[in-house]
């Protein structure tokens, strides 16, 4: 039975303007050939002026002239291919990049999470652009480099094919050495995308965290992974270098146009003193013996570029892959939440059991109400607030939105009815009123005046000299808490009937808190809201608190009823009141990933 091929992955990037390509290659290839007209024209010029007799001058100029005019034609011919693969190229880019931002929103956030930043943005800049140089540049060079070499040979059989065997054999030794150096060189680049792709991770995670490990003289062990990460990619680098030198370096001599020229024309007088060749011809392979060689040069990088396209274009694949979320067109009826025998594991890593992070939760959050969850670290808090707004699905049970199944709830619908405001706010490189407005964009600039009063930064902004109009990160820093406030007044704005809450002061000074606590309160009017708290004093006036304890709730009332029981609320708040570092009450807690 014949194995099935299995379909290049940059089939899919490049099928949509093959067409365009192929007139690039073709255009290239005409370039690169009638550029070799103006050489042998000259070597007939030689001719003439050597050959017995007066020179035929008309002759001589019209040979000038065609000469000239093949050169120029050879140009238009190259910028007309460059003009098309560049154009099919924008138009590569363009789509690939929509269909992967179009995918990404529907990925869950909860993925993102997990796998971190570094992986998109190799994606989305460094694979489509490594695809943009063999869409722009190497397709229609290639063409090019194997039309000048045959066109060179074919004139050069009809000179003299003695003088062209021993062309040929220089030509067949260095292709020969260079296939050598770059044998298994699919796998090399494979595992050279994946140790670069380390390197990108582990450095986004170093830079996000520096203000962190800065304030914990913990430079050292927070660098550790980059420098893990660098030194593997390092040794990598070096023995791949150090396997492929030689032969690299000896085939590039074999193809270089001085040892080509000098080898054929040293041939050439050979032959010429045994009578074999024409001094004349000897002319033409000094001309044209380089054309035959040189543009080899050019195989190695394009042939490198080719396997980096079909890495880069695998891990396109592979990310247009992922799993979105798959919705339905029911609306909710109202804001009430019920999590109904939920449970949730995280994707495992390879080679370990998966770890269920919820274990059978069953909660209602009333409309009106505010439900804090407290516990220990990695009791599933965070974990149990991002289902509402599907950062990713339970594994097994059911979260209902207005009686609904939020899976079968439109992502839009879903985003308006569901806010949330965590820890870690992102602020968009735009003006403040343009981040404030981000859920409503036509919201008037009253409106947006007003969602930061409630917020409590409205003075903050006036107080500006661009005020509203002051660009995130270029005229303006914000403090944490500042761009917390920020980030209520954006949730004001959208005025969702469901707020997500994951301890908005957790990382602030206490003037700040004041203010967020302030603007918080503003923000759960009305709402159901669900508090994720890791300082316990800030949720003693919710209606009800829920501790999560190993994945389950371990118990839940208000914050009198759990003191009274004596159980392990109330554990917990002596704890706190003792100043000790209860699990709880971490304010560095990143939550919930047990990995």
């Amino acid at each position: 039975m014949t194995a099935r091929k299995t379909p290049s992955p940059l089939a899919p990037l490049i099928g949509p303007i093959r067409g365009r390509i192929v007139a690039a290659a073709v255009l290239q290839a005409l370039s690169g050939v009638v550029g070799l007209v103006p050489l042998m024209l000259l070597v007939e010029v030689a001719r003439g002026l050597l050959a017995p007799g007066p020179a035929q001058a008309g002759r001589l100029w019209t040979l000038i002239g065609l000469s000239l005019l093949a050169a120029l034609l050879s140009l238009a011919l190259g910028a007309a291919s460059t003009v098309v693969s560049h154009r099919a190229d924008d138009d590569m880019q363009l789509s690939v990049r929509r269909r992967l931002a179009a995918h990404l929103a529907r990925v869950p956030l909860g993925w993102f999470a997990r796998h971190g930043s570094g992986r998109v943005k190799k994606a989305l800049h460094d694979d489509v652009g490594e695809v943009h140089a063999l869409v722009a540049h190497t397709v229609p060079e290639l063409a090019g480099v194997v039309a000048v070499p045959l066109a060179a040979l074919a004139y050069l059989l009809v000179v003299d094919w003695q003088l062209s065997v021993v062309a040929v054999l220089l030509v067949a030794a260095g292709i020969a050495l260079f296939a050598r150096a770059m044998a298994g060189g699919m796998a090399k680049m494979t595992e050279y995308a994946r140790a670069m792709g380390e390197v990108n991770a582990a450095t986004v995670e170093f830079v996000r965290g520096i203000r962190v490990v800065k304030q914990y003289d913990r430079q050292d062990r927070a660098a550790s992974r980059f420098r893990a990460a660098a030194d593997a990619f390092a040794d990598f680098f070096l023995a791949w270098s150090r396997s492929t030198t030689p032969a690299t370096v000896a085939s590039f001599l074999l193809l270089s146009a001085p040892f080509v020229t000098v080898t054929v024309v040293s041939a050439g007088v050979l032959f010429c003193a045994l009578g074999w060749s024409e001094p004349l011809d000897v002319v033409a392979f000094a001309l044209l013996a380089p054309a035959l060689c040189a543009p080899m040069q050019a195989i190695g990088s394009r042939m490198q570029q080719l396997q980096a396209a079909g890495g880069a274009a695998g891990r396109i694949r592979d990310l247009l892959a992922v799993p979105g979320l798959e919705t339905g067109d029911e609306r909710p009826a109202g804001s009430r939440v019920e999590l109904d025998g939920v449970r949730f594991a995280y994707e495992p890593e390879p080679g370990r059991e998966p770890h269920e992070v919820l274990r059978g939760v069953d909660l209602v959050l009333e409309p009106g109400t505010v439900t804090a969850l407290v516990g220990p670290s990695g009791a599933g808090k965070s974990t149990l607030a991002t289902l509402p707004a599907r950062f990713q699905d339970p594994t097994a049970g059911t979260v209902r939105l207005g009686g609904v199944d939020v899976r079968r709830v439109p992502e839009r619908i879903l985003y308006r009815t569901v806010g949330f405001v965590f820890q870690d706010v992102q602020l968009l490189r735009a003006s403040i009123a343009e981040n404030i407005a981000l859920a409503v964009p036509d919201a008037g600039p009253e409106r947006i005046r007003a969602a930061a009063r409630a917020a409590r930064i409205d003075e903050r902004i006036e107080a500006l000299p661009a005020g509203y109009d002051a660009v995130v990160g270029e005229d303006v820093q914000l403090s944490g808490g500042e761009a917390q406030r920020v980030a209520i007044a954006r949730t004001l704005l959208a005025d969702p009937p469901v707020l997500i809450l994951d301890e908005a002061t957790a990382a602030v000074d206490p003037a700040a808190e004041r203010e967020i606590q302030d603007a918080v309160s503003e923000l759960a009017r009305g709402r159901t809201v669900l508090v994720v708290a890791h300082r316990l004093p800030t949720v003693t006036g919710a209606d009800r608190i829920v501790v999560l304890d190993d994945g389950r709730i371990a118990e839940q009332g208000s914050h009198e009823d759990l003191l009274a029981r004596g159980g392990r609320y109330a554990a917990l708040w002596a704890a706190w009141r003792e100043g000790s570092e209860a699990p709880a009450a971490s304010a560095a807690d990143p939550e919930e990933d047990p990995r």
